[in-house]
């Protein structure tokens, strides 16, 4: 199995509403998030992906996020915007974009608020 990944920075603001301490006003962070594909097989030129593909995949997604409140946008209109439900909204992003590509599948997307917290989602 081969694994290719991606990663990329955006910002964004958001509030955990209800939240009893700091990260129920509002606030922002320098999101870093990271997409990793698996394939069993490479094409003809030896790749699961050309990197610059997925990487456009990954800018399609970060487009509808970056520099907005992320409690304005759907699905984080009904959810909270934290890293778990941002990691789960990437993977499922993403995967939706891939179905062209026969011989990758999405793995894992892992997202960080800070240098030091950081989740993940995979299926």
């Amino acid at each position: 199995m081969y694994k290719i990944s991606v990663q990329k920075k955006f910002s964004a603001s958001h509030i955990i509403k209800d939240y009893p301490g700091e990260c129920g006003r509002l606030h922002g962070h320098n999101w870093n998030v990271k997409v990793t594909v698996k394939a069993k097989e490479l094409d003809n030129f030896g790749m699961a992906i050309d990197f610059k593909k997925l990487s456009q995949i990954l800018n399609e997604v970060i487009k509808k996020l970056d520099h907005y409140h992320l409690n304005d946008i759907p699905p984080f209109t009904q959810i909270q915007p934290t890293a778990e439900n941002l990691a789960r909204f990437f993977y499922e992003e993403i995967k939706s974009k891939l179905t062209e590509y026969k011989n990758i599948e999405i793995d894992s997307v892992e997202i960080w608020e800070t240098e030091k917290y950081s989740a993940i989602y995979q299926e």
